[in-house]
């Protein structure tokens, strides 16, 4: 019996096990809650095989100040575990939360802080980087890349 993949919605506190596993390995899961996770306009994404959780993406309502769309999510904290990577899990979870947010707002706008590892994988989904890249203290490396979801 071949592995069934479902994209669902789930709590933040449900994403705190893979973002500690893939983001924050060997760091308290106290670091693994993000400003924004609680929000009513929030919402997180699973990527489940079969009743497992193998990925998480978060979306928050937040705006940068470098970009002008009235309308704006923020990613935060997609993670797929290593043994399921490269396998589309991780584009399942942004083309999900990318159409939630277009049913949401006629002008929507997403951005993130990239890992510089990530910046290829989100090219291919039509982002493009904007400014210098930049130190996250005792994490790595990070870009801030964006899209019009609507063009």
């Amino acid at each position: 019996m071949s592995a069934t993949f479902v994209v669902k919605k789930i709590s933040a506190s449900a994403t705190y096990p893979v973002r500690s596993q893939v983001l924050r390995p060997g760091r308290p899961v106290s670091e693994c809650y993000f400003h924004g996770d609680d929000e009513e306009e929030s919402f997180h994404l699973g990527v489940f095989k079969n009743e497992t959780i193998i990925g998480v993406a978060s979306f928050i309502k937040n705006s940068s100040p470098f970009f002008d769309p009235e309308f704006q999510y923020q990613l935060r904290g997609m993670a797929v575990v290593p043994e399921f990577k490269g396998m589309g899990k991780g584009a399942l979870l942004l083309k999900e939360g990318e159409s939630m947010i277009t049913k949401k707002n006629t002008d929507p706008f997403l951005w993130f802080n990239a890992r510089m590892s990530a910046v290829e994988f989100y090219k291919k989904h039509g982002y493009q980087t904007f400014g210098n890249k930049f130190d996250v203290p005792g994490v790595c490396e990070h870009i801030l890349m964006f899209r019009h979801l609507i063009s």
